[in-house]
């Protein structure tokens, strides 16, 4: 099979996550692949090297692997020549290639270089994105590196996190189209830094719930109703610029972004009880077309005023917040049962941003009101900075940061 044609597996996978490209979104799907400058089918690999990372501009895969890592060793001569080993792997892997010398025919004696899960699989558009939790500044002598806009995010109205599920020193997005590639990437990571780091927690996500591609369908979440219909798209260079790309700041952080990853449990069985016409109240846009309260096609501009006082819309728009404006690129998830007959199930929201002072946080405490946090409850929450892009073959993630220590 050519490198330019998706694989069945990876078919397989859009299917299984409940948004089939059918043939209406036949030609999002050909601009998905295209967008951001990458002119190959969906089957095929994103540049790894770039002035900014892959994975946040870039088209919306329909899986993901999210990882965060608490750090283990002291030594900071290990863990920064972990971070080359990590991109050295990152490169091969994003590329379609195994890690190392790959998964057999090396010495028999010894563990393969690559668990080999991923072997015979194309790149699945792979994109690999690190950041850096506050807590890793309180490690290898950090502590003036860190950004004043990578701030510990206050406690919101409603939140029951769960420490096991927050935080981390750092944290590896892993989005592809196959989710054995995703998989398969977070584990080779992991097991390259056995001894050095270990996982704090992770996260699945299936069905993106935002788009990047302005020309694609745009996706719905479990709620049934269509997400992300004013998100930033990955063409629009000024937004990009002007919510997205850190421009000032620590050196090292130019041309990079701030991270909020929020898990977001949905109690559907209730949510599923209610009348639809209560539900379009509350989000502020009709179930079917997506169009805005009073408005008849889905990217009409709102009417804010036409929407109830306390709807998602009208809470969270930029015109509801001085203009504030975020980059989403959230997953659904099913993670089994509670243990009470519901499904562990809901949004993993990721959102990225120039400053999260002007961006997530003033935007969540305008939703104190929303009728929708009668149905959602955010029960995971972390923030990072994500430096930017791996330049070339001899650059690494983390380089600038650690450049004095290196």
């Amino acid at each position: 099979m050519s490198s330019s044609s998706p694989s069945r597996r990876a078919l397989i996978g859009w299917g299984g996550a409940g948004l089939t490209l059918g043939a209406a979104a036949a030609g999002g799907a050909v601009a998905m692949a295209r967008t951001g400058g990458d002119d190959a089918a969906p089957g095929s690999a994103v540049p790894f090297h770039g002035a900014h990372q892959a994975g946040i501009a870039t088209p919306v895969q329909d899986r993901l692997h999210f990882a965060s890592f608490d750090v283990k060793t002291d030594d900071r001569a290990e863990f920064v020549q972990m971070l080359k080993d990590w991109t050295a792997a990152a490169r091969r892997m994003t590329a379609g290639h195994p890690v190392g010398e790959g998964g057999f025919g090396g010495l028999p004696e010894a563990p393969p270089d690559d668990t080999g899960e991923a072997l015979g699989l194309q790149p699945s558009r792979l994109t690999l994105t690190i950041g850096f939790g506050p807590s890793l500044f309180e490690k290898f002598d950090l502590a003036d590196a860190r950004p004043e806009a990578l701030v510990e995010l206050p406690k919101f109205a409603g939140d029951n996190l769960d420490r096991n599920r927050s935080d981390g020193d750092l944290c590896v997005q892993a989005c592809a189209d196959d989710p054995q590639v995703a998989v398969h990437a977070i584990r080779n990571l992991a097991r390259i830094g056995f001894g050095k780091v270990v996982i704090r927690w992770s996260q699945l996500g299936f069905g993106k719930t935002s788009s990047t591609t302005p020309e694609a369908q745009t996706p719905r979440n479990l709620m049934g109703f269509k997400d992300g219909t004013r998100n930033i798209a990955g063409t629009e260079t000024d937004r990009l610029k002007k919510f997205v790309w850190v421009d000032r700041g620590p050196e090292w952080m130019i041309g990079g972004s701030y991270l909020v990853a929020r898990r977001i449990r949905m109690h559907i069985e209730t949510w599923d009880r209610t009348s639809l016409q209560e539900q379009e109240d509350i989000m502020g846009r009709d179930k079917g077309e997506g169009a805005p309260v009073g408005k008849a096609k889905e990217r009409d501009e709102p009417f804010l005023k036409a929407m109830l006082p306390n709807a998602h819309v009208r809470l969270a728009h930029p015109d509801s917040n001085d203009g504030a404006t975020i980059l989403r690129r959230g997953y659904s998830f099913t993670d089994g049962t509670d243990g009470l007959g519901r499904l562990d199930a809901g949004l993993f929201f990721l959102a990225y941003q120039k400053d999260v002072r002007t961006g997530f946080i003033p935007i969540q405490r305008s939703l104190a009101p929303d009728t929708l946090n009668e149905y959602i409850q955010h029960v995971g929450s972390a923030i990072y900075a994500i430096p930017p892009g791996v330049r070339d073959k001899d650059d690494w993630w983390g380089r600038a940061l650690f450049a004095g220590e290196a």
